[in-house]
């Protein structure tokens, strides 16, 4: 490769990456959060292109060199219901998907409809313009803003000549991408399976079966078989790897349930930290905790379960769990696939609800949090935990929104945060505080001065609120979780209201 050309790959890979290649101080220790953005951010879709310079065709060589390049999308939605605002911050988040999914938006059209067409999505009329400008921008794929059936896919790609791809073939890439544990990885194969079963097309030498029979009416050797198509055989062989990874992912979710019996047994508050994709859930955890977990500004940035153990302000030990976002119209495969690791939730003392507070509407992203917590309640029988919301990134959000969220939510159940400036954790952690607080029994324990082990439990399992020393033992008042509290019964010599 000649001078000429390594300095432009130089340039291009610098050009690439120049929004992820800021060194690190070097006294700074990387936290597991950031070997995982390293990692994740190393991954980028490189095409291979080959010129020829005038100069090198006389030595009968070609001059090669790699080009960074991300593949264009176009977006395409339908607007049937809401105002002009609504419909474009719903494009916006499309527009997110795609980015986070490693694609570029080129363009980004909406159609008024009171129903997509059933044909085509967007109607034969849009098609045509859709198809010119495909062809100006020189796109790769159409991404549209709803799920699509087949007949739709097949009749969009015939007819724009490229690949078209909708909103829930998009949410099943990005988790494929950001999937790090066996278990994660399998739970998005399984989604994209029960995906694929649906949505599995043909035409030509697929639709035609395998001759069956006798030789002499079926054109002979090599041409008989069960009578299935490709499709039917497609979808056989699809069944077949979905019954694995359910009974894989069945194995797992025995693993999981022992880990958290053991958790609740330890008496230890457990805090699930939910909410709407990007919302700020990792980057509380870390401002609460300094747990140092995976922050990025993407969608779906976290998708296997984190969690870390911390100290409160009073002494109190707890377990935060960060799970998996949600997102408006969350494809029902996601929902079932990620069952278990939603489950994380349901077992929790409290939930803190995160909510992106610089968002336009945060109200959507409430009630479609709300609506995939009922349907996982509806479907195991137990009771959501009670609920903290945490409206985040006030230092970004618009005042007039803050304010409609002021007048519309319970001040009761609503602290306002920012992750990034630390404004309101210290609030959050109280309030958290005296949540877990109201739940313990307040009692005086005598403890013995041969019972040393009982005193060191009662400071790493509660809040002591006064300590002295008598001619029996160590006289403790005290809080602590009820069944700890029912456990050290035989010391207990006050029970305080």
């Amino acid at each position: 490769m000649t001078e000429f050309s390594q300095h432009n790959n130089d340039d291009l890979l610098a050009r690439a990456f120049r929004d992820n290649d800021a060194p690190a101080a070097p006294e700074a220790t990387p936290t597991t959060g950031d070997l995982d953005l390293a990692e994740r951010n190393a991954f980028r879709r490189v095409t291979r292109e080959t010129t020829i310079r005038a100069e090198d065709t006389t030595d009968g060589y070609e001059v090669e060199y790699r080009k960074l390049r991300l593949e264009r999308v176009i977006l395409v939605g339908v607007w049937t219901e809401g105002t002009v605002a609504e419909v474009e911050a719903t494009m916006d988040e499309l527009a997110a998907l795609t980015e986070t999914a490693g694609a570029e938006v080129v363009e980004m059209i909406y159609q008024k409809r009171d129903k997509p067409d059933s044909g085509t999505f967007i109607g034969s009329g849009k098609v045509k313009e859709l198809r010119d400008i495909v062809e100006a921008t020189g796109a790769d794929t159409v991404v549209c803003d709803g799920e699509l059936n087949p007949g739709q896919l097949t009749a969009l790609e015939r007819a724009l000549n490229t690949k078209v791809i909708d909103r829930t073939m998009l949410i099943l890439d990005i988790f494929a991408q950001h999937a790090k544990s066996k278990e994660g990885k399998a739970q998005v194969s399984l989604a994209q399976l029960e995906y694929l079963y649906t949505h599995t097309r043909g035409w030509g030498g697929n639709l035609s079966r395998q001759a069956g029979g006798r030789a002499g009416s079926n054109g002979g050797v090599g041409l008989r078989g069960p009578g299935e198509t490709k499709i039917e055989t497609d979808r056989r062989r699809i069944r077949t790897e979905m019954a694995r990874l359910r009974k894989e992912l069945r194995a797992m979710k025995t693993a999981r349930e022992v880990k958290r019996s053991k958790r609740q047994r330890s008496t230890i508050a457990q805090i699930a930290i939910a909410g709407y994709t990007n919302a700020g859930k990792s980057s509380l955890i870390n401002a609460m905790t300094g747990a140092g977990v995976l922050v990025e500004d993407a969608l779906f940035a976290t998708l296997d379960p984190t969690t870390r153990r911390a100290t409160l302000a009073d002494g109190r030990q707890v377990v935060f769990t960060d799970t998996v976002g949600f997102v408006r119209h969350l494809p029902t495969q996601l929902v079932e696939a990620f069952k278990s690791t939603l489950e994380e939730v349901l077992a929790a003392d409290i939930m803190l609800h995160v909510v992106d507070g610089s968002d336009p509407f945060p109200l959507k992203q409430i009630e479609a949090v709300n609506q995939v917590i009922y349907d996982i309640v509806s479907e195991t029988g137990e009771q959501a935990p009670p609920e903290i919301i945490v409206i985040n990134k006030i230092d970004q959000a618009d005042p007039l929104v803050l304010a409609e969220l002021r007048h519309v939510l319970d001040h009761e159940d609503v602290v306002y945060v920012s992750a990034r400036t630390g404004e309101g954790i210290d609030e959050l952690t109280a309030r958290v505080e005296l949540f877990l607080n109201s739940r313990d029994s307040h009692v005086k324990l005598q403890v013995p001065f041969t019972r040393g082990d009982v005193v060191a439990r009662v400071h790493a399992e509660g809040t002591v609120r006064h300590e002295e020393y008598t001619a029996d033992g160590t006289l403790v008042d005290v809080r602590l979780p009820a069944p700890t509290a029912r456990e050290l019964a035989e010391f207990i010599v006050e029970e305080v209201s």
